[in-house]
């Protein structure tokens, strides 16, 4: 049986993905946002692709059978369950600057773009190299006249997940995200396990 790991809140980790292996990423707790990046182990110049993905799939509400592709247009990752049905992927990871923007009254935190930039590094991956993610449980809705965002608590639940099949080897950063907004304002550890 397969072991469960746990990202502890407002921190990231990074690990091997290989072809036909399933990652679910797990909600422990609910209401808790996990920013996912996938890069070709081989090949880190190509890497999940937001612009790619919603171009080919037509749609935001991204879930069961749709695939996450590369800035290669490659399929790298193909969504296999998923228990909560709304996730984003038009917002880039909080940062430090994040912070500064949004939060300038809270104490600045590095986010989850350092978080992925630090779990990361020992696969050669850079900053500059890190894009918009795939933001798991992550509730963010559009106001169809206005096209104006929001960022609202997710409606994940305790023990929620969503499941990917790597669909080639793969580089994978993943976060307990770090942004008040994003999470209803706690911070909430995110599990995840590879099968």
């Amino acid at each position: 049986m397969s072991k469960t790991h746990r990202i502890p809140e407002r921190s990231g980790a990074a690990f091997r993905l290989d072809k036909g292996e399933t990652l679910t990423v797990i909600d422990p707790k609910g209401k808790q946002v996990a920013d996912l990046l996938a890069f070709n182990a081989k090949d880190i110049d190509e890497v999940i692709s937001s612009g790619r993905t919603l171009d080919y799939a037509e749609t935001i509400a991204l879930t069961t059978g749709h695939k996450l592709y590369s800035n290669r247009s490659n399929v790298l990752l193909e969504i296999v369950g998923d228990t909560v049905g709304r996730h984003d992927f038009l917002l880039t990871p909080c940062s430090v600057d994040t912070f500064r923007h949004f939060y300038p009254d809270q104490p600045e935190h590095r986010g989850c773009f350092g978080n992925l930039a630090e779990a990361l590094a020992p696969y050669g991956v850079t900053p500059d190299r890190i894009p918009v993610a795939f933001n798991c449980f992550m509730n963010v809705p559009i106001d169809g006249e206005t096209g104006k965002l929001r960022v609202l608590p997710p409606i994940s639940k305790a023990n929620d997940r969503i499941v990917f099949r790597a669909a080639m080897d793969l580089v994978i950063g993943l976060t307990a995200c770090s942004a008040l907004d994003s999470n209803g304002g706690s911070f909430k550890p995110i599990d995840y396990r590879i099968d």
